[in-house]
Protein backbone atom coordinates (compact mmCIF):
# COMPACT_ATOMS: atom_id res chain seq x y z
CA UNK A 1 0.00 0.00 0.00
CA UNK A 2 2.86 2.37 0.83
CA UNK A 3 4.49 1.61 -2.53
CA UNK A 4 1.22 2.41 -4.32
CA UNK A 5 0.92 5.69 -2.41
CA UNK A 6 4.54 6.56 -3.16
CA UNK A 7 3.97 5.86 -6.86
CA UNK A 8 0.97 8.22 -6.89
CA UNK A 9 3.06 10.95 -5.25
CA UNK A 10 5.77 10.55 -7.88
CA UNK A 11 3.18 10.67 -10.67
CA UNK A 12 1.69 13.84 -9.22
CA UNK A 13 5.09 15.51 -8.87
CA UNK A 14 6.00 14.58 -12.44
CA UNK A 15 2.66 15.84 -13.73
CA UNK A 16 2.80 19.22 -12.01
CA UNK A 17 6.46 19.68 -12.96
CA UNK A 18 5.75 18.90 -16.62
CA UNK A 19 2.70 21.16 -16.58
CA UNK A 20 4.57 24.11 -15.05
CA UNK A 21 7.37 23.62 -17.59
CA UNK A 22 4.85 23.55 -20.45
CA UNK A 23 3.06 26.72 -19.38
CA UNK A 24 6.26 28.60 -18.62
CA UNK A 25 7.55 27.53 -22.02
CA UNK A 26 4.40 28.93 -23.68
CA UNK A 27 4.70 32.14 -21.66
CA UNK A 28 8.29 32.84 -22.65
CA UNK A 29 7.94 31.51 -26.20
CA UNK A 30 5.23 34.11 -26.81
CA UNK A 31 7.43 36.92 -25.54
CA UNK A 32 5.76 36.94 -22.12
CA UNK A 33 2.38 37.35 -23.85
CA UNK A 34 3.51 40.70 -25.26
CA UNK A 35 2.46 40.41 -28.89
CA UNK A 36 0.15 42.50 -31.11
CA UNK A 37 -3.62 41.86 -30.84
CA UNK A 38 -4.80 38.92 -32.91
CA UNK A 39 -8.16 38.27 -34.61
CA UNK A 40 -11.09 39.09 -32.26
CA UNK A 41 -8.77 40.47 -29.60
CA UNK A 42 -9.03 43.93 -31.15
CA UNK A 43 -12.79 44.03 -30.78
CA UNK A 44 -12.76 42.34 -27.38
CA UNK A 45 -10.19 44.79 -26.07
CA UNK A 46 -12.22 47.80 -27.22
CA UNK A 47 -15.23 46.37 -25.44
CA UNK A 48 -13.21 45.65 -22.30
CA UNK A 49 -12.08 49.25 -22.19
CA UNK A 50 -15.72 50.32 -21.95
CA UNK A 51 -15.81 48.58 -18.57
CA UNK A 52 -12.43 49.87 -17.35
CA UNK A 53 -13.58 53.20 -15.88
CA UNK A 54 -14.98 51.74 -12.65
CA UNK A 55 -15.25 48.49 -10.74
CA UNK A 56 -19.02 48.32 -11.19
CA UNK A 57 -20.54 48.79 -14.68
CA UNK A 58 -23.78 50.74 -15.08
CA UNK A 59 -26.95 49.37 -16.67
CA UNK A 60 -26.50 51.25 -19.95
CA UNK A 61 -23.04 49.78 -20.44
CA UNK A 62 -24.44 46.28 -19.95
CA UNK A 63 -27.16 46.89 -22.54
CA UNK A 64 -25.21 48.59 -25.30
CA UNK A 65 -21.81 47.00 -25.87
CA UNK A 66 -21.20 45.70 -29.41
CA UNK A 67 -20.51 42.00 -28.79
CA UNK A 68 -22.63 38.85 -29.05
CA UNK A 69 -21.81 37.19 -25.74
CA UNK A 70 -22.76 38.08 -22.18
CA UNK A 71 -20.46 40.63 -20.54
CA UNK A 72 -18.74 39.04 -17.53
CA UNK A 73 -15.37 38.43 -19.29
CA UNK A 74 -15.30 42.00 -20.58
CA UNK A 75 -16.12 43.27 -17.09
CA UNK A 76 -13.28 41.18 -15.64
CA UNK A 77 -10.82 42.39 -18.30
CA UNK A 78 -12.00 45.95 -17.67
CA UNK A 79 -11.48 45.58 -13.91
CA UNK A 80 -7.95 44.27 -14.51
CA UNK A 81 -7.23 47.33 -16.66
CA UNK A 82 -8.76 49.65 -14.03
CA UNK A 83 -6.61 48.13 -11.27
CA UNK A 84 -3.32 47.35 -13.01
CA UNK A 85 -3.26 49.17 -16.39
CA UNK A 86 -1.65 46.09 -17.90
CA UNK A 87 -3.35 46.28 -21.28
CA UNK A 88 -3.85 43.03 -23.17
CA UNK A 89 -1.19 41.33 -21.07
CA UNK A 90 -3.30 41.20 -17.90
CA UNK A 91 -6.26 39.52 -19.60
CA UNK A 92 -4.04 37.11 -21.49
CA UNK A 93 -2.22 36.17 -18.30
CA UNK A 94 -5.53 35.56 -16.53
CA UNK A 95 -6.63 33.22 -19.33
CA UNK A 96 -3.33 31.34 -19.23
CA UNK A 97 -3.59 30.92 -15.45
CA UNK A 98 -7.19 29.73 -15.73
CA UNK A 99 -6.08 27.25 -18.39
CA UNK A 100 -3.45 25.93 -15.99
CA UNK A 101 -6.00 25.64 -13.16
CA UNK A 102 -8.49 23.79 -15.39
CA UNK A 103 -5.89 21.15 -16.29
CA UNK A 104 -4.98 20.81 -12.60
CA UNK A 105 -8.63 20.38 -11.58
CA UNK A 106 -8.86 17.47 -14.00
CA UNK A 107 -5.42 16.01 -13.28
CA UNK A 108 -5.98 16.05 -9.51
CA UNK A 109 -9.71 15.33 -9.56
CA UNK A 110 -9.48 11.88 -8.02
CA UNK A 111 -7.20 10.34 -5.41
CA UNK A 112 -8.37 6.81 -6.17
CA UNK A 113 -8.09 6.95 -9.96
CA UNK A 114 -4.86 8.92 -10.32
CA UNK A 115 -3.83 7.34 -13.62
CA UNK A 116 -7.24 8.03 -15.15
CA UNK A 117 -7.13 11.64 -13.96
CA UNK A 118 -3.66 12.30 -15.35
CA UNK A 119 -4.49 10.66 -18.68
CA UNK A 120 -7.64 12.78 -18.89
CA UNK A 121 -5.65 15.96 -18.28
CA UNK A 122 -3.23 14.90 -21.01
CA UNK A 123 -6.17 14.18 -23.30
CA UNK A 124 -7.41 17.73 -22.83
CA UNK A 125 -3.99 19.12 -23.73
CA UNK A 126 -4.15 17.15 -26.99
CA UNK A 127 -7.06 19.32 -28.13
CA UNK A 128 -5.31 21.98 -30.26
CA UNK A 129 -7.87 24.67 -29.43
CA UNK A 130 -7.25 24.41 -25.69
CA UNK A 131 -3.74 25.81 -25.44
CA UNK A 132 -4.21 27.95 -28.55
CA UNK A 133 -6.99 30.02 -27.02
CA UNK A 134 -5.40 30.08 -23.59
CA UNK A 135 -3.02 32.87 -24.60
CA UNK A 136 -5.45 35.34 -26.18
CA UNK A 137 -7.78 37.93 -24.72
CA UNK A 138 -10.76 35.73 -25.56
CA UNK A 139 -13.84 35.00 -23.48
CA UNK A 140 -13.75 31.20 -23.73
CA UNK A 141 -11.49 30.31 -20.82
CA UNK A 142 -13.44 32.32 -18.25
CA UNK A 143 -16.70 30.67 -19.33
CA UNK A 144 -15.11 27.20 -19.40
CA UNK A 145 -13.58 27.70 -15.95
CA UNK A 146 -16.97 28.47 -14.43
CA UNK A 147 -18.57 25.51 -16.24
CA UNK A 148 -15.92 23.15 -14.93
CA UNK A 149 -16.31 24.66 -11.46
CA UNK A 150 -20.03 23.97 -11.74
CA UNK A 151 -19.34 20.29 -12.44
CA UNK A 152 -16.64 20.15 -9.76
CA UNK A 153 -19.20 21.26 -7.16
CA UNK A 154 -21.96 19.11 -8.70
CA UNK A 155 -19.95 15.88 -8.46
CA UNK A 156 -19.22 16.74 -4.83
CA UNK A 157 -22.90 17.43 -4.05
CA UNK A 158 -22.37 21.15 -3.39
CA UNK A 159 -25.37 22.04 -5.52
CA UNK A 160 -25.88 25.66 -4.49
CA UNK A 161 -22.25 26.48 -5.29
CA UNK A 162 -22.62 24.53 -8.53
CA UNK A 163 -25.63 26.66 -9.46
CA UNK A 164 -23.72 29.88 -8.74
CA UNK A 165 -20.84 28.71 -10.93
CA UNK A 166 -23.20 27.94 -13.82
CA UNK A 167 -24.84 31.37 -13.43
CA UNK A 168 -21.40 32.96 -13.81
CA UNK A 169 -20.69 30.71 -16.80
CA UNK A 170 -23.88 31.86 -18.54
CA UNK A 171 -22.94 35.45 -17.67
CA UNK A 172 -19.73 34.77 -19.64
CA UNK A 173 -21.13 32.98 -22.71
CA UNK A 174 -24.83 32.34 -23.37
CA UNK A 175 -24.24 28.90 -24.83
CA UNK A 176 -22.95 27.63 -21.47
CA UNK A 177 -26.69 27.27 -20.82
CA UNK A 178 -26.41 23.78 -22.34
CA UNK A 179 -24.63 22.41 -19.26
CA UNK A 180 -27.13 23.18 -16.46
CA UNK A 181 -29.95 22.23 -18.87
CA UNK A 182 -28.32 18.82 -19.38
CA UNK A 183 -27.94 18.31 -15.64
CA UNK A 184 -31.56 19.39 -15.05
CA UNK A 185 -32.88 16.90 -17.64
CA UNK A 186 -30.68 14.14 -16.25
CA UNK A 187 -31.77 14.84 -12.67
CA UNK A 188 -35.44 15.08 -13.70
CA UNK A 189 -35.31 11.64 -15.30
CA UNK A 190 -33.45 10.27 -12.29
CA UNK A 191 -36.00 11.72 -9.88
CA UNK A 192 -38.82 10.13 -11.87
CA UNK A 193 -37.17 6.74 -11.43
CA UNK A 194 -36.65 7.18 -7.68
CA UNK A 195 -40.05 8.76 -7.10
CA UNK A 196 -38.65 11.97 -5.64
CA UNK A 197 -40.07 15.03 -7.37
CA UNK A 198 -38.18 18.01 -5.96
CA UNK A 199 -34.52 17.75 -5.00
CA UNK A 200 -31.73 20.29 -4.67
CA UNK A 201 -29.89 18.39 -7.45
CA UNK A 202 -32.74 19.36 -9.79
CA UNK A 203 -33.62 22.80 -8.44
CA UNK A 204 -30.04 24.10 -8.49
CA UNK A 205 -29.44 23.69 -12.26
CA UNK A 206 -32.97 24.96 -12.98
CA UNK A 207 -32.18 28.15 -11.07
CA UNK A 208 -28.89 28.44 -12.98
CA UNK A 209 -30.42 27.99 -16.42
CA UNK A 210 -33.18 30.46 -15.53
CA UNK A 211 -30.54 33.19 -15.28
CA UNK A 212 -30.52 33.37 -19.10
CA UNK A 213 -33.90 35.13 -18.92
CA UNK A 214 -32.31 38.00 -17.01
CA UNK A 215 -29.94 38.58 -19.91
CA UNK A 216 -32.70 38.21 -22.49
CA UNK A 217 -34.71 40.84 -20.59
CA UNK A 218 -31.70 43.14 -20.30
CA UNK A 219 -30.67 42.83 -23.97
CA UNK A 220 -34.20 42.67 -25.34
CA UNK A 221 -33.11 39.49 -27.12
CA UNK A 222 -30.42 36.82 -27.09
CA UNK A 223 -27.56 39.34 -27.35
CA UNK A 224 -27.01 43.12 -27.22
CA UNK A 225 -28.63 44.86 -30.18
CA UNK A 226 -25.33 46.60 -31.00
CA UNK A 227 -23.69 43.18 -31.32
CA UNK A 228 -26.48 41.68 -33.41
CA UNK A 229 -26.30 44.71 -35.70
CA UNK A 230 -22.67 44.12 -36.68
CA UNK A 231 -22.11 43.04 -40.29
CA UNK A 232 -20.07 40.01 -39.23
CA UNK A 233 -22.93 38.59 -37.13
CA UNK A 234 -24.19 35.30 -38.67
CA UNK A 235 -27.73 35.35 -40.06
CA UNK A 236 -28.66 32.41 -37.83
CA UNK A 237 -28.08 34.68 -34.81
CA UNK A 238 -29.64 37.80 -36.28
CA UNK A 239 -33.03 36.16 -36.85
CA UNK A 240 -34.83 34.81 -33.78
CA UNK A 241 -36.36 31.80 -35.54
CA UNK A 242 -33.43 30.92 -37.78
CA UNK A 243 -31.73 27.57 -37.16
CA UNK A 244 -28.77 25.76 -38.72
CA UNK A 245 -28.92 21.96 -38.57
CA UNK A 246 -25.50 21.55 -40.16
CA UNK A 247 -23.86 23.25 -37.17
CA UNK A 248 -25.22 20.53 -34.89
CA UNK A 249 -24.11 17.76 -37.25
CA UNK A 250 -20.62 19.23 -37.53
CA UNK A 251 -20.49 19.51 -33.74
CA UNK A 252 -20.80 15.73 -33.55
CA UNK A 253 -17.82 15.45 -35.90
CA UNK A 254 -15.77 17.84 -33.81
CA UNK A 255 -16.46 15.78 -30.68
CA UNK A 256 -15.39 12.67 -32.57
CA UNK A 257 -12.03 14.17 -33.48
CA UNK A 258 -11.26 16.00 -30.25
CA UNK A 259 -12.61 13.56 -27.67
CA UNK A 260 -13.75 10.14 -28.93
CA UNK A 261 -10.57 9.29 -30.84
CA UNK A 262 -8.14 10.62 -28.15
CA UNK A 263 -10.12 8.79 -25.45
CA UNK A 264 -9.87 5.53 -27.40
CA UNK A 265 -6.14 5.99 -27.96
CA UNK A 266 -5.43 6.82 -24.31
CA UNK A 267 -7.76 4.38 -22.56
CA UNK A 268 -8.66 1.48 -24.84
CA UNK A 269 -6.97 0.93 -28.22
CA UNK A 270 -9.21 -2.14 -28.67
CA UNK A 271 -11.85 -2.95 -31.26
CA UNK A 272 -14.62 -5.24 -30.07
CA UNK A 273 -16.62 -6.25 -33.14
CA UNK A 274 -19.43 -7.75 -31.08
CA UNK A 275 -20.05 -4.34 -29.47
CA UNK A 276 -19.40 -2.35 -32.63
CA UNK A 277 -21.64 -4.14 -35.12
CA UNK A 278 -24.94 -4.11 -33.25
CA UNK A 279 -28.50 -3.40 -34.41
CA UNK A 280 -28.53 -0.18 -32.38
CA UNK A 281 -25.37 1.09 -34.08
CA UNK A 282 -26.75 0.24 -37.52
CA UNK A 283 -29.89 2.25 -36.70
CA UNK A 284 -27.70 5.17 -35.61
CA UNK A 285 -25.69 4.99 -38.83
CA UNK A 286 -28.81 4.75 -41.00
CA UNK A 287 -30.43 7.72 -39.23
CA UNK A 288 -27.36 9.92 -39.36
CA UNK A 289 -26.52 9.35 -43.04
CA UNK A 290 -29.55 11.11 -44.62
CA UNK A 291 -29.17 14.00 -42.19
CA UNK A 292 -25.63 14.58 -43.45
CA UNK A 293 -26.63 14.16 -47.08
CA UNK A 294 -29.45 16.70 -46.69
CA UNK A 295 -28.01 19.32 -44.36
CA UNK A 296 -24.22 19.27 -44.66
CA UNK A 297 -23.97 20.66 -48.19
CA UNK A 298 -22.56 23.18 -48.82
CA UNK A 299 -19.88 22.35 -46.28
CA UNK A 300 -19.73 25.27 -43.82
CA UNK A 301 -17.67 23.94 -40.93
CA UNK A 302 -14.79 26.20 -39.97
CA UNK A 303 -11.77 24.80 -38.19
CA UNK A 304 -9.24 21.99 -38.15
CA UNK A 305 -11.31 19.25 -39.80
CA UNK A 306 -12.24 21.51 -42.69
CA UNK A 307 -8.55 22.27 -43.23
CA UNK A 308 -7.50 18.62 -42.94
CA UNK A 309 -10.09 17.57 -45.52
CA UNK A 310 -9.32 20.48 -47.83
CA UNK A 311 -7.16 18.29 -50.08
CA UNK A 312 -10.04 15.87 -50.78
CA UNK A 313 -11.73 16.25 -54.18
CA UNK A 314 -15.34 17.40 -53.97
CA UNK A 315 -17.69 17.81 -51.03
CA UNK A 316 -18.82 14.18 -51.01
CA UNK A 317 -15.48 12.85 -49.72
CA UNK A 318 -15.25 15.66 -47.19
CA UNK A 319 -18.78 14.99 -45.94
CA UNK A 320 -17.85 11.29 -45.62
CA UNK A 321 -15.09 12.22 -43.14
CA UNK A 322 -17.45 14.42 -41.14
CA UNK A 323 -20.06 11.65 -41.18
CA UNK A 324 -17.60 9.01 -39.97
CA UNK A 325 -16.45 11.20 -37.08
CA UNK A 326 -20.04 12.05 -36.15
CA UNK A 327 -20.96 8.37 -36.24
CA UNK A 328 -18.14 7.59 -33.82
CA UNK A 329 -19.53 10.21 -31.45
CA UNK A 330 -23.12 8.95 -31.67
CA UNK A 331 -22.04 5.35 -31.07
CA UNK A 332 -19.79 6.38 -28.17
CA UNK A 333 -22.56 8.33 -26.44
CA UNK A 334 -25.54 6.18 -27.36
CA UNK A 335 -26.13 5.20 -23.74
CA UNK A 336 -28.66 7.56 -22.15
CA UNK A 337 -26.84 9.12 -19.22
CA UNK A 338 -25.48 12.53 -18.23
CA UNK A 339 -22.85 12.54 -21.00
CA UNK A 340 -25.59 11.78 -23.54
CA UNK A 341 -27.63 14.79 -22.43
CA UNK A 342 -24.56 17.01 -22.43
CA UNK A 343 -23.98 16.10 -26.06
CA UNK A 344 -27.65 16.56 -27.01
CA UNK A 345 -27.94 19.97 -25.36
CA UNK A 346 -24.73 21.24 -26.89
CA UNK A 347 -25.94 20.11 -30.31
CA UNK A 348 -29.14 22.00 -29.59
CA UNK A 349 -27.21 25.18 -28.81
CA UNK A 350 -25.30 24.78 -32.08
CA UNK A 351 -28.57 25.20 -33.98
CA UNK A 352 -28.16 28.92 -33.25
CA UNK A 353 -24.37 29.18 -33.47
CA UNK A 354 -21.76 29.87 -36.11
CA UNK A 355 -20.27 26.48 -37.17
CA UNK A 356 -16.86 27.11 -35.65
CA UNK A 357 -14.96 24.07 -34.39
CA UNK A 358 -13.67 25.96 -31.37
CA UNK A 359 -17.12 25.77 -29.81
CA UNK A 360 -16.52 22.10 -28.98
CA UNK A 361 -13.99 23.09 -26.32
CA UNK A 362 -16.29 23.53 -23.26
CA UNK A 363 -17.86 20.10 -23.79
CA UNK A 364 -14.46 18.48 -24.34
CA UNK A 365 -13.26 19.92 -21.00
CA UNK A 366 -16.32 18.61 -19.16
CA UNK A 367 -16.11 15.17 -20.79
CA UNK A 368 -12.47 14.80 -19.78
CA UNK A 369 -13.38 15.87 -16.24
CA UNK A 370 -16.11 13.23 -16.02
CA UNK A 371 -13.69 10.71 -17.53
CA UNK A 372 -11.13 11.53 -14.86
CA UNK A 373 -13.69 10.53 -12.20
CA UNK A 374 -14.88 7.44 -14.09
CA UNK A 375 -18.34 9.02 -14.32
CA UNK A 376 -18.55 9.33 -18.09
CA UNK A 377 -20.32 6.01 -18.56
CA UNK A 378 -22.43 6.19 -15.42
CA UNK A 379 -25.92 4.89 -16.14
CA UNK A 380 -29.10 6.83 -15.49
CA UNK A 381 -30.38 4.66 -12.66
CA UNK A 382 -27.53 5.63 -10.33
CA UNK A 383 -27.13 9.05 -8.77
CA UNK A 384 -23.91 11.00 -9.16
CA UNK A 385 -21.67 9.99 -6.26
CA UNK A 386 -20.00 12.42 -3.94
CA UNK A 387 -16.31 12.46 -4.96
CA UNK A 388 -14.99 14.71 -2.21
CA UNK A 389 -13.30 11.82 -0.40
Amino acid sequence: MFRSYNKKIKLSIFFISALVTLYLGIFFFLNKLQFPPMWDEKSFWRTSLLFSNSLIPDLEQLKNYAELNTPLPFIIFGILEYLFHGGLFAGRLLNLLLSFVIVCLIGFSSRKNKKSSLLSAFGLLLCPYYLMYSVFLYTDNIAIFFVLLGFWFYTRSHHILSSLAFILAIASRQYMLAFPVAIAVYELLTSRQTGVKLRIQLLAPVVALSSIFVWIWLFGGLAPKAGLGKEATPVVQQLAWSFSVNGSLFFLSWVGLHFVIPEWLLFSRKLQKQKLFTPKNFVIAATLLPLFLIFSSPLQSHGLIAKLTGFLPGNLFKIAVFYALALLTCVRFSRINLAFWLLVMNCGIMLKAYPWEKYVLPLVVVLWYLKSLNLLDKTLKHSVPNTSN
